[in-house]
């Protein structure tokens, strides 16, 4: 899920930056301090949108740059337990499937991408139910539940999904069920 969030932090300016115009010297301390990095509680902050406030700068002796108080939103994701998320398969292993949701990656194991027993062609680099036949592959637009989660600050994510429900896998698979339920 993807949040505005209204943060108030201290922001300082070096002094070789003093000529550039305020906001722009802001806006790129700002990107360039907090965009990738992770809250627990917030997400990944993805870019600052605005800046609504830069108080008045108070210069630190022995330091010579300037502080100033901001105010600013910024706009994060954050992925959350039980979502129904839509991505793109962008590596298969063995042991199951990659997939691509927003700017973060979360992991289809096997035994969470059909009921039937998957198996996994090397060459091809697909995964093929045993009975259905079914190929996810890279590239594959799928939909999926988010059921295991963990962020660090480190920067380390661990995203758990699963497509084993009803209205859940590759896209093409719950086009084929909507349309044998409605004859």
């Amino acid at each position: 899920m993807y949040y505005k969030t209204k943060i108030i932090d201290t922001v300082r300016i070096p002094p070789h930056r003093f000529e550039e115009p305020l906001e722009e010297v802001t806006f790129d301390i700002l990107n360039e301090t907090y965009v990738g990095k992770i809250d627990k509680k917030l997400g990944q902050m993805l870019t600052v949108i605005d800046i609504e406030n830069i108080g008045v700068g108070k210069v630190i002796m022995g330091d010579g740059a300037a502080y100033h108080e901001v105010t600013f939103n910024a706009l994060f994701f954050k992925p959350e337990l039980q979502e129904v998320v839509e991505g793109e398969v962008i590596e298969i292993a063995e042991f199951g499937a990659f997939v691509r949701i927003g700017p973060m990656d979360g992991l289809v194991h096997v035994s969470q991408v059909t009921d039937d027993f998957i198996t996994y062609d090397a060459k091809k680099r697909v995964l093929v139910g045993k009975e259905t036949n079914r190929r996810l592959e890279e590239g594959n637009r799928v939909r999926a539940r988010i059921v295991s989660l963990s962020l660090k600050e480190e920067g380390k994510i661990k995203i758990g999904l699963t497509m084993r429900q009803p209205g859940l896998g590759r896209l093409e698979w719950i086009e084929e069920e909507k349309r044998k339920s409605k004859k």
